[in-house]
């Protein structure tokens, strides 16, 4: 019975002890596939909001109640959109727009979220003031008259850009690189900015290039205008990119910026942005090629606090046709139109930096906060311009 109770207390050890190594095994083969397949993380998510038809005098917008949502989080495959408490609206599309429909100027609540492929979830909040109704007719303004044409490109040449207009900007300032996360690299060469069959080319490409000891996997072009002025019409009748990833702009900054590479230095003053001012005429996302945003940024001249106001218009065929993205600015409004229709307008008041000379920009970024992923096949990319004028 003794010699029984001990053969049965070996085995138990032995089984105890074969649990334990078993034990062991499982747990290092469980930690080496964590370790061997990391999750991926999502970045910060950012949210861009346009509230159709708000303007300066009209800030909760034309009555229609309608809202646009644009989302990017890094590593994203999914979005999530909650209105106001209501039913949590999942997609796998960045954009989203929705109409309040309670008649009169209330706040509301936008829920914005973004999931990875592992589940992991990030989230953001907005408030918005939204008017549902009837606007008044606003009386209709005398256009004023157009004297001169005082700066343009007809680009009725072959070859690269008019070095007597145009300078390219290759130098990031964002230590080598470009600030709002964007992935390439701008060049002077040929093969991104040239000029053929009456026509601007800006091409982005994707290829591995080094500068200033910065490597990136797609290049592009950024040029400004040698030109600067106070006040105008400016129009640029422009073709954009179908290509997802890609950010094309036709924008203005003030010439006191005196941002790393750009033409004019120090010569108009040292501000940096945004005391300087920015136009954005046309800024167009990655992800939705059917519309367009029309933006100013500025920073407040008496208190330096951050300002941002713009607005968003579909422009069907973008990519296909040609339209024409125009800015009219005087010393008391600012507006921004595509062919005529009016996108945004905003009072040009002490307060804001737009009485100082601007220089015009053209450019394509990849990806980045508006640009946002770039499908993995992407091999070409080009922002075409028929023409640039500016009158006074």
């Amino acid at each position: 019975m003794k010699r029984a109770f001990l053969q049965s207390k070996i085995l138990c050890k032995k089984f105890n002890l074969l649990s334990i190594v078993l034990a062991t095994v499982i747990l290092f083969i469980s930690c080496s596939s964590s370790n061997a397949d990391p999750e991926i993380s999502l970045t910060e998510l950012s949210v861009f909001i346009t509230i159709v038809g708000a303007s300066d005098s009209n800030p909760a917008g034309d009555g229609s109640g309608e809202v646009r949502v644009s989302a990017y989080a890094e590593n994203a495959v999914s979005y999530g959109y909650r209105f106001e408490g209501g039913e949590l609206q999942q997609t796998v599309s960045r954009t989203m727009s929705h109409t309040f429909n309670q008649e009169g100027t209330y706040s509301y609540a936008i829920e914005v979220f973004a999931y990875s492929d592992s589940g992991e979830s990030i989230s953001d909040t907005r408030a918005v003031t939204i008017f549902k109704g009837t606007l008044e007719e606003e009386a209709s303004e005398e256009e004023e008259e157009v004297a001169t044409l005082v700066f343009s490109d007809e680009f009725e040449y072959e070859g690269g850009p008019d070095s007597e207009k145009w300078h390219h900007q290759v130098i990031g300032p964002n230590n080598g690189s470009w600030f709002n996360d964007e992935k390439q690299l701008y060049t002077a060469r040929a093969e991104n900015s040239f000029v053929s069959n009456g026509t601007l080319k800006i091409k982005a490409i994707k290829e591995s290039y080094t500068s200033g000891g910065v490597t990136k996997s797609y290049t592009s072009a950024r040029m400004n205008s040698k030109y600067a002025f106070t006040y105008g019409r400016v129009e640029v009748r422009a073709k954009l990119p179908a290509e997802a990833g890609t950010w094309p702009a036709i924008w203005t900054l003030g010439a006191n910026i005196n941002e790393t590479g750009n033409y004019f230095g120090q010569q108009y003053g040292s501000v940096g942005w945004p005391a300087c001012g920015e136009i954005d005429i046309m800024e167009q996302t990655g992800w939705e090629k059917d519309s367009t945003l029309g933006y100013f940024h500025w920073g407040n001249t008496n208190t330096g606090a951050y300002n941002s106001e713009g607005g968003e218009t579909s422009v069907p065929r973008s990519t296909d046709d040609f339209h024409v993205y125009i800015l009219e600015w005087n010393a008391s409004t600012l507006k921004i139109k595509v062919d005529g229709t009016l996108v945004h307008q905003l009072s040009n008041t002490q307060d804001k930096p737009y009485d100082n000379p601007h220089y015009l920009l053209l450019n394509v970024a990849m990806g980045g906060n508006l640009g946002g992923e770039i499908p993995t096949n992407f091999s070409e990319a080009i922002l075409e311009i028929d023409y640039i004028r500016v009158y006074q």
